[in-house]
């Protein structure tokens, strides 16, 4: 029978699996100069502090690692056989240094929501100004999915209406406003409203419309239909199947026939138009939305980007007349 403890008197060693890599600097340079004075002068220590190093790793290790005498420093052999596995410790630490050292060494993933509108365009313009930035595209729905996606650290950036979030959420994020988004209806090519080339907010009255109820990922978005609703008797239309891609939602669409609210760059779908909606112009408040502390170029350049399609297209004026909630103007002016 082979026992798992050792025999009495027989001495153990235990080797910690979480060697302080300062050790191991400390190791390697008395191992490659083979002389203490010049090693501490290498590492920028005094000599008595690379010496208690030196024992602690020993310690650790329960392994004399070199033979000292009057003359010169050697190499046990049990340093001999530290020495590689040394270094290459030693290599992985540097090298993950580096990696985080140059947050542009990895991709910035950023949520769009949908191709083709406002944050696609923002995000064009920041490949352009950030060409060595690896900048990669996700087409989810939903900023109140996006905000813990990126909290969990599976997303870096999205878009949306930050004020719908929950305020525990939100205190994690930073935003910087993009754009007062015009909102538009879209309709189905038979509604009575469809010939028209705009569609008063007046004339939805009565109308069922469909905002996202019923879908967990973009609750921000159906709170914010359900504030311009009341205030027009225009009723939220009931939950959907969760449809997850263009093709999908188009088909769940053709089945209800509801007019959908939406932005005025959204994309048409066959056998619908899109009408921008007015008096007044209702805004969807779009911001930049990613967690606080991160640093990486790309996130640099989507900032500028939307800074500056900003102000060439005047993004950030909003209309007179207009109408959007108070949390939502308060934090698309920087007060929110």
């Amino acid at each position: 029978m082979v026992s798992s403890a050792a025999d009495p008197g027989t001495p153990t060693r235990t080797v910690r699996t979480h060697t302080d890599p300062r050790l191991l600097h400390a190791f390697v340079a008395v191992a490659e100069e083979l002389h203490f004075t010049r090693a501490a002068a290498r590492l920028y220590l005094a000599q008595q502090a690379l010496s208690r190093d030196i024992r602690r790793l020993e310690r650790e290790l329960g392994a004399e690692l070199f033979v000292r005498t009057t003359r010169q420093v050697a190499l046990t052999a049990d340093g001999e056989r530290l020495l590689p596995y040394a270094r290459r410790v030693l290599d992985a630490h540097a090298e993950l240094a580096e990696a985080f050292d140059d947050p542009a060494a990895r991709p910035l993933f950023v949520d769009l929501n949908t191709d083709g509108m406002t944050a696609a365009r923002v995000l064009a313009r920041a490949r352009e100004l950030a060409p060595a930035c690896e900048l990669m595209a996700r087409f989810e729905s939903g900023l109140t999915w996006a905000a813990e996606e990126i909290l969990a650290g599976r997303l870096d950036v999205s878009f949306g209406r930050a004020a719908g979030l929950d305020p525990a959420v939100r205190a994690r994020l930073g935003t910087q406003p993009v754009r007062y988004e015009p909102m538009a209806v879209l309709l189905p090519d038979e509604h009575p409203l469809a010939a028209r080339e705009a569609v008063a907010l007046g004339d939805l009255a009565g109308e069922t419309v469909y905002a996202g109820a019923g879908n967990p990922r973009t609750t921000e978005w159906t709170d914010f239909a359900r504030l311009l609703f009341a205030e027009w008797g225009i009723a939220l239309a009931p939950p959907m199947p969760l449809a997850i891609g263009v093709a999908e939602f188009q088909r769940v669409m053709a089945k209800s026939r509801n007019p959908v609210l939406a932005v005025v760059d959204f994309p048409p779908l066959p056998g619908t138009v899109v009408r921008p909606l007015v008096r007044p112009v209702p805004l969807s408040p779009l911001l930049l939305v990613w967690r606080k502390g991160l640093r990486h170029p790309g996130l640099d350049a989507l900032r500028e980007a939307a800074a500056l399609l900003g102000s060439e297209e005047g993004w950030m004026v909003r209309p007179e007349g207009s109408w959007l909630p108070g949390p939502d103007a308060s934090l698309m002016l920087g007060s929110g």
